[in-house]
């Protein structure tokens, strides 16, 4: 192992120990470290390029690495680091040389419990048929919620589960259920090719690492449809805006029909943040749930996005919630600060609550 790899690697120690969720270096730049949220330099010299490719040609498969030579960027995983635990790794082109963020994953896959979510999340996983969509910005606890969840149901339940990851992250080992893992540019070519390919296999549980573009879209629809439990995450704010987003990925001539289809098959939404925590390091997850009910139906066949959130809020009973709500339930619990709740959404005002002092 060559020096630089080693100090890569030292780096890597590190960033788990100050629990940073990423690492980043290349270029000219100091490796800088990102806990609880915020971007913190290292007190250290750079990477040279030199380290920076040696790392790469160890962490990426042949195919990864002629994509980045090729296209300028790629992504991986390792399953394990040299403290015994998995990360994520983009590379990509800067300035003519290279940069690479890590993003660093837990050891073993958390439980839900652990990650404080939201109870109707959880029974997403008991049902048998329909959509289910986890969004929020990058580094909002997407992949580890949804890596939860499907934990749940192969602990619970004797189910087929089937995934497509670029790159694949969490690995689950089969307990209850039968889990195959698939990664884009090592298994399959594409998302859309890979779901096409379920269909044959029996799955139960369709597993989508991100809906990209409107062939994935297209065809996790059409898992839905055809009776099995789809889980993809997309980059969007809240339920409204994902609604939107699914429908736009498509020419204007099959809005209608895209929305007679999602409406049919959407399942629930889980849109999420990752806010500091008050007292001590780390951060934990807010959530907005939109819950699949007849009125939510209703509103997306008719195009009436706009009017989800009232019907979010009025569906307290049902299991949705606001993400202004669960912030605001945060903040008088003493669990995060309202200036924190409150940089998270884009409704700040709508955040609310009186802040636990010390006694």
């Amino acid at each position: 192992m060559s020096v630089g790899t080693v100090r890569i690697a030292s780096l890597i120690r590190a960033a788990r120990e100050r629990d940073a969720s990423d690492l980043h270096f290349g270029g000219s730049d100091r490796p800088a470290l990102r806990v609880d949220g915020r971007l913190v330099a290292l007190e250290t010299t750079p990477i040279d390029e030199a380290a920076a490719r040696g790392f790469l040609s160890a962490a990426l498969s042949g195919v990864q690495l002629a994509r980045l030579y090729a296209d300028g960027n790629a992504d991986g995983s390792s399953p394990a680091s040299a403290d015994g635990a998995p990360y994520r790794v983009h590379a990509y082109r800067h300035a003519g040389g290279l940069r690479v963020a890590i993003r660093l994953l837990a050891e073993r896959v958390p439980s839900l419990e652990e990650l404080e979510l939201p109870a109707p999340i959880a029974a997403f996983g008991e049902r048998p048929t329909g959509l289910v969509l986890f969004t929020g910005p990058t580094g909002s606890g997407k992949t580890t919620a949804l890596a939860a969840l499907v934990d749940r149901i192969n602990r619970s339940a004797e189910r087929n589960i089937v995934t497509v990851e670029d790159p694949v992250e969490y690995v689950h080992a089969p307990l209850r259920s039968f889990v195959t893992h698939c990664e884009v540019g090592r298994d399959v070519t594409t998302f859309a090719e890979a779901l096409r390919g379920f269909m044959r296999a029996d799955p139960d549980v369709i597993v989508v690492g991100e809906m990209r573009d409107r062939a994935t879209m297209e065809a996790a629809l059409t898992a839905a449809e055809t009776g099995h439990l789809v889980f993809a995450t997309l980059h969007t704010n809240d339920a409204a805006q994902t609604i939107d987003r699914i429908v736009d990925a498509f020419p204007p001539e099959a809005h209608v029909q895209v929305r007679v289809q999602l409406a049919a098959v959407l399942a629930g939404i889980a849109a999420l943040r990752l806010v500091p925590r008050r007292e001590g390091r780390g951060r934990r997850a807010a959530a907005e749930v939109l819950i699949g009910t007849d009125a939510v139906r209703a509103l997306i066949r008719e195009g009436k996005t706009h009017q989800l959130r009232n019907t979010i809020v009025t569906g307290r009973a049902a299991g949705m919630q606001t993400l202004e709500s669960h912030l605001s339930a945060l903040v008088v619990r003493g669990d995060v600060s309202l200036a924190d709740a409150q940089a998270v959404t884009n409704r700040p005002a709508d955040v609310r609550g009186f802040e636990r002092t010390a006694s």
